[in-house]
């Protein structure tokens, strides 16, 4: 059976917890449960450490995937865990910088933007193609056998995101202004609104395709794509369910692209293509402290550079004290993953569940194990 390829995220502290746990059992969070049980004994993790975007590792999975919640991480229980066994190890200082491998990776190719290779390494795990992950694990190779030092930066490797006690609503996540400032990639400023256009007919064809009743924001209705006109998709909804008091309505008929089954909303989609992404997390805002514990799936769906902005600003203690918080429940998808996704499964569309959108999308909490 051939092997597969898989990321696994780590901090440089998640990755000296592992090893001090004797380097035998990896995991990931439990909201990844559908795409952890795909991997299968004898496929490999290849391990990246964000801050310092390295290759450290390489781990041959030894068992199915199981759940436990004992303790290996201080903070976070990964609880998605396999056995593993190390095919590589290297240091901090031998790691693998992944932009050395960037002539030899399909990732690096045909780029929406010169940093839209990052949205690969946001979530794990995240499947390589097949000639990605050879590639990764024969340099990872090379580097053990003919180890190379590099400096690095080791506040970087050793860093955890900062956390504020509020009287109010607890512990939460802060962003560092300083830590925006060097890790938030260049704005794309050549999206037009015909991209927003475009991605929201994407969304809405999808979501017809799906067998879903499909809605767009009110106030563009009569907007067209391509020749195609949004009033003419099939299963577009003339009304959305009045199921909320008519202010939370009002916010709900904004909302860029809504997927329904019957009366019940599945999705709701947020397109930003702007420098600023505030439009969108404040509709969702406002739609949850409308409704309190409201049972949607919420989705930002904007260029691949721009998550770094998505997930500093929506951990910001105004969307994380909502009820429930708002990163819990909104997550991300890349303009470029939508479009190959749908590229990919062209002509099958309407045999996949809508729930396949969860498996594309990336949390927009931390993912780092």
């Amino acid at each position: 059976m051939a092997r597969n390829y898989w990321l696994d995220l780590f901090t440089g502290k998640t990755w000296e917890e592992f090893l001090k746990h004797g380097g035998t059992v990896s995991g990931f969070r439990h909201r990844l449960r559908r795409m952890a049980r795909k991997i299968q004994v004898g496929d490999y993790l290849i391990c990246h450490v964000t801050g310092i975007s390295r290759i450290i590792g390489i781990l041959e999975v030894k068992s199915e995937c199981y759940e436990d919640y004992s303790k290996i991480w201080e903070d976070a229980d990964f609880p998605m865990r396999f056995d593993v066994e190390i095919v590589c190890q290297l240091t901090p200082g031998t790691a693998i910088p992944i932009q050395e491998l960037k002539d030899k990776l399909t990732i690096f190719q045909n780029l929406s933007s010169p940093n839209a290779w990052t949205g690969f390494f946001r979530q794990s795990p995240a499947k390589f193609k097949d000639q990605d992950g050879i590639a990764i694990v024969e340099a990872a190779k090379a580097a053990m056998e003919n180890p190379v030092t590099r400096d690095y930066d080791k506040a970087k490797y050793n860093r955890t995101p900062k956390k504020y006690e509020s009287k109010k609503i607890g512990v939460v996540t802060v962003p560092d202004e300083k830590d925006d400032e060097e890790v938030t990639v260049k704005e794309e400023t050549t999206v037009t609104e015909s991209t927003h256009t475009e991605i929201q007919w994407l969304l809405l064809k999808l979501g017809s395709d799906l067998g879903l009743d499909v809605w767009v924001a009110r106030n563009d209705k009569n907007r067209s794509y391509n020749g195609n006109d949004f009033k003419d998709i099939k299963n577009l909804r003339s009304e959305v369910p009045h199921q909320f008091d008519e202010a939370a309505n009002k916010t709900v008929e904004l909302i860029d692209v809504l997927w329904l089954q019957e009366d019940t909303i599945v999705a709701a989609f947020e397109v930003e293509h702007t420098s600023a992404i505030y439009s969108g997390l404040w509709r969702m805002s406002d739609l949850i402290s409308m409704v309190p514990n409201i049972k949607i799936n919420l989705y930002l769906v904007a260029p691949d550079e721009k998550y770094d902005k998505v997930f500093s600003e929506i951990n910001r203690p105004t969307f994380k004290k909502l009820k429930p918080p708002l990163p819990k429940i909104c997550q991300f998808i890349p303009y470029s993953k939508l479009k190959s996704e749908i590229e990919l499964f062209k002509g099958r569309i309407q045999h996949l569940k809508p729930e396949f959108i969860s498996d594309i999308a990336i949390s927009c909490e931390s993912d780092e194990a």
